[in-house]
């Protein structure tokens, strides 16, 4: 379990799981593939599958905690889109949960819609996550220099 003097970057980990744990739940359950890839998620950042089930049992006791730099929300960000594909149904509540969290994470709401979308068909048409990463990067920056701050 994680000890009171927790770091920064395992408040955020559990932060990002905990917004993984509502996107599953946005249906009404977390179903076997979803819980599959919250696993996947925590043990990929160093986490114990003990820790994972943890903080999806204690879901409502964790805040949300930003990440502090463009790179790790767009992380957070594909991961929830990626989960919300977990399924293979898309589910408007999970759209607009994911829309809601890009949002949430410091993205300007005039182009959460479009990321998520972009992230979305990324993923479904098989693209690395890089390549989905830069062209995200690319729209993103596009967006700042022509309307001022994309974040």
């Amino acid at each position: 379990m994680f000890g009171f003097f927790e770091n920064e970057q395992t408040k955020k980990m559990k932060s990002h799981l905990m917004n993984l744990v509502a996107l599953a739940k946005a249906d009404g359950h977390i179903d076997e593939r979803e819980m599959s890839f919250i696993m996947a998620v925590g043990k990929k950042n160093g986490m114990r599958a003990e820790d994972v089930n943890s903080v999806v049992a204690n879901s409502s006791s964790v805040n949300l905690v930003i990440p502090d730099n463009d790179s790790e929300r767009f992380d957070q960000i594909f991961d929830l889109v990626d989960m919300m594909l977990a399924d293979g149904v898309v589910d408007d509540m999970e759209m607009d949960f994911c829309i809601d969290m890009a949002g949430k994470l410091g993205f300007r709401k005039a182009i959460v819609g479009v990321l998520v979308r972009k992230i979305s068909m990324g993923v479904k048409d098989g693209l690395p996550r890089h390549q989905i990463k830069e062209e995200s990067q690319s729209f993103l920056n596009f967006q700042k220099d022509s309307h001022g701050p994309g974040l």
